[in-house]
């Protein structure tokens, strides 16, 4: 996925109200950025840090920057959660995810489960229930997800378990938006009950799968599968 134009450097400033984030540029000026990314950003929000900006395309936004991606000790973290979707979608139909290959059809967010969307969905032969988790959080050397207690998480878990039961096929992907990890693993010590909801719902027919990427200020791309430990 190649960016419409080379991305903003600045220095972080600070997030604040989970979704803004306060940004200085190399010209010095200060602005404020959209921060697409619920979540704790654990070791992804350290003020000082050179981060870097898309400008935002759509008039009808109230900022004009959106955060995208972070530098931690010359690795480049993309913390913009609504990229994966469309990367997974691209590694799909580009062929690199083999996992997933074979397919007449791909749509997306359809609604399945209790009051939940399916962010991809593979059709014909059969249905095939993808759900997307963006992975930035790094301990030690290993990829973990995920940064805070999620039930919402833990509730799709439950949800692709259930798709199983009735028969068809589910998968988990972990997209781990940076090349610094050498495997991955659920965060047991952060969210525990996520940890053994997966571990459960791997037990029960749903399929792990988690990829990493390659990072430039001109486009992020997946590159291949990680090795992961569950339990």
């Amino acid at each position: 996925m190649k960016f419409s134009g080379p991305l903003t450097k600045g220095r972080l400033i600070k997030r604040y109200k989970r979704f803004l984030a306060d940004v200085q540029l190399e010209d010095g000026s200060i602005v404020v950025a959209h921060c697409a990314n619920s979540g704790s950003m654990l070791g992804c929000a350290d003020a000082g840090s050179t981060v870097y900006l898309s400008p935002n395309q759509n008039p009808k936004a109230k900022l004009d920057w959106r955060w995208e991606m972070i530098d931690i000790k010359g690795s480049l973290v993309g913390i913009n959660t609504s990229r994966p979707n469309r990367l997974v979608e691209a590694a799909i139909e580009d062929g690199t995810i083999v996992e997933l290959q074979g397919y007449a059809a791909m749509r997306r967010e359809v609604k399945y489960g209790q009051n939940s969307r399916i962010d991809i969905l593979l059709v014909d032969p059969g249905l095939c229930y993808v759900e997307i988790k963006s992975v930035t959080l790094k301990i030690g050397d290993e990829a973990q997800f995920p940064d805070s207690v999620t039930t919402r998480g833990a509730k799709h878990l439950r949800e692709l378990t259930q798709m199983v039961a009735d028969g068809h096929r589910s998968v988990m992907v972990y997209l781990v938006q940076r090349d610094d990890c050498s495997h991955f693993r659920p965060a047991s010590d952060i969210d525990p009950t996520y940890a053994s909801e997966l571990k459960a719902a791997q037990k029960a027919g749903v399929e792990v799968l988690c990829y990493q990427c390659s990072l430039t200020p001109s486009a992020i791309e997946v590159t291949g599968p990680m090795a992961y430990t569950i339990g």
